[in-house]
């Protein structure tokens, strides 16, 4: 669906940082309902962060090279993706274990977004510096990596609907967050179409989560904003944000209203960063809407 840019209704939702963080990366949040805390990465500067809501909180382990996506994946360890590995961290001492490399991908290509379906299997895209040369993975907990979708070039924020039958993928360098068919049974997708294009506008989407009355929310690279659009790619709202670069959005909290979005300082101008000093933090957002369940790795 071509996105007109309609005028959209702005959210009288309070945006709080809750973090002082300024990390030049931040990505990939993930709800810990067993632990209630939330993880999320510092891409660049190699750290998963750890943040407890309750004490305000936020550590951060250096996993000693760039980290993306992650999963829960049982008693305090994250199934996590690093430039071409994939690993489980523990999150007590911090020691990783990788488990699988995949060296598929195009020179300069890592591993970017991904999160599990409720079978607990981890579905993660890779970045690509040459045009159309990323993919879509599927790693199960058998050990087993299939490639689900190839052309990409910035595979980004991925979701399901409340259903299970339709799955979101967002190609950030093409404007586009696709809709496919998808087989919960089988893990497969299929009948790829454009539900929501912003090819056209001055920023890109980036990362997503799915709320749990089936709409949209993506995070607006260069937007300064996080937007809702509903299941059939209609924009619903726009939320603004104190930062130039919201990079992903996830419902956390222990009734999953509480939406964080992580947020990125890197590439911007030494006024640009003054103009937005709280790039690179992580917000909080108490929302007016409840979000969809974390799904952890071979729980299913």
């Amino acid at each position: 669906m071509q996105f007109q840019n309609p005028q959209s209704v702005q959210l009288a939702m309070s945006v709080v940082a809750v973090t002082a963080s300024r990390s030049r990366l931040g990505e990939c949040p993930v709800w810990d309902a067993a632990q209630r805390v939330l993880y999320w990465v510092d891409i660049l500067n190699h750290r998963v962060h750890r943040f407890d809501p309750e004490t305000g909180g936020d550590r951060f382990f250096d996993v000693g090279d760039v980290v993306g996506p992650m999963a829960p994946a049982g008693d305090h360890r994250l199934l996590i993706a690093q430039r071409h590995t994939l690993a489980f961290l523990d999150t007590r001492t911090g020691a990783v274990t990788p488990v699988m490399t995949v060296e598929t991908e195009a020179p300069g290509s890592r591993f970017n977004d991904g999160k599990c379906d409720s079978r607990g299997r981890f579905w993660l895209g890779s970045i690509s510096q040459e045009p159309d040369a990323a993919n879509l993975y599927r790693y199960d907990s058998d050990g087993s990596l299939q490639q689900m979708e190839s052309g990409l070039t910035i595979s980004n924020g991925l979701g399901w609907s409340p259903d299970e039958r339709t799955f979101y993928l967002t190609d950030s360098a093409k404007g586009c967050i696709y809709a496919y068919d998808f087989d919960i049974d089988k893990g497969a997708i299929a009948h790829r179409r454009v539900l929501i294009d912003l090819s056209n506008e001055p920023f890109e989407p980036d990362g997503l989560t799915v709320d749990s009355e089936g709409c949209i929310w993506s995070a607006m690279w260069d937007g300064w904003c996080v937007m809702r659009f509903d299941p059939d790619g209609q924009q619903m709202m726009r939320l603004p944000l104190p930062v130039q670069r919201p990079t992903c959005p996830t419902f956390g909290g222990s009734s999953l209203a509480d939406l964080y979005v992580t947020t990125a300082s890197v590439g911007l101008s030494q006024q640009e960063v003054q103009d937005c000093i709280r790039s690179g933090d992580l917000f909080c957002i108490s929302a007016d809407v409840t979000g969809l369940p974390t799904h952890a790795f071979g729980v299913g």
